[in-house]
């Protein structure tokens, strides 16, 4: 924690490197990732503060849009397309994800129930073709398309595409190699940026 804190207490000595962003923001891009800490969304960008939007949550999910049923998610999701007007989403998932891994190898999670309930949440069951597969890449590639398949039931996501406002990207990320593939429509492979 100490070299944490030590960047910290010397980081707000550069104020002039920070004053315009009090102006306000206009991030073109909400990057929906996971928590893990390997995982830095301005690191793989090379985004600057201001220019991504981010929500984090445990395995990349993207819980389903309940009207009446506020959640911290679903809030970041439309105040990113409806007030800040993002022209792109994307949904990053990465190699050795707990989450994916959990799932796609049915773990037990009885010992910690909120992360239990979480992934229940996850569109689908990510299928992979070796659950021993540390990498667990074909699951955390199946479950990126699925988020991005319930992104598009959201109502301010769904109007935004109809009229070609928003366009919605599937990431995945290598934590071992640092290498990022998108998925590609034509071909429905993950394919190097």
């Amino acid at each position: 924690m100490q070299p944490l804190i030590d960047n910290a207490r010397t980081f707000g000595q550069r104020p002039e490197e920070f004053a315009g962003l009090a102006e306000g923001q206009s991030p073109q891009v909400l990057f929906i990732t996971c928590s893990d800490s390997r995982v830095v969304p301005a690191l793989i960008t090379g985004a600057r503060p201001g220019e991504l939007f981010e929500l984090r949550t445990a395995g990349n999910i993207v819980p389903p849009y309940g009207a009446g049923r506020p959640t911290g998610e679903a809030a970041t999701i439309e105040y990113a397309v409806e007030v800040l007007g993002v022209r792109d989403i994307v949904v990053c998932g990465h190699s050795h994800c707990g989450a994916v891994g959990a799932l796609v190898r049915g773990d037990d999670l009885d010992a910690v129930p909120a992360v239990r309930d979480w992934l229940a949440h996850a569109a689908d069951e990510p299928h992979a073709d070796d659950p021993a597969d540390p990498t667990v890449a074909a699951g955390v590639q199946h479950h990126v398309l699925a988020q991005l398949l319930r992104l598009r039931s959201y109502p301010c996501v769904e109007r935004r595409l109809a009229d070609g406002g928003l366009t919605l990207h599937g990431w995945y990320y290598e934590v071992h190699t640092g290498a990022v593939r998108e998925h590609r429509a034509d071909t429905d492979r993950f394919e190097a940026l």
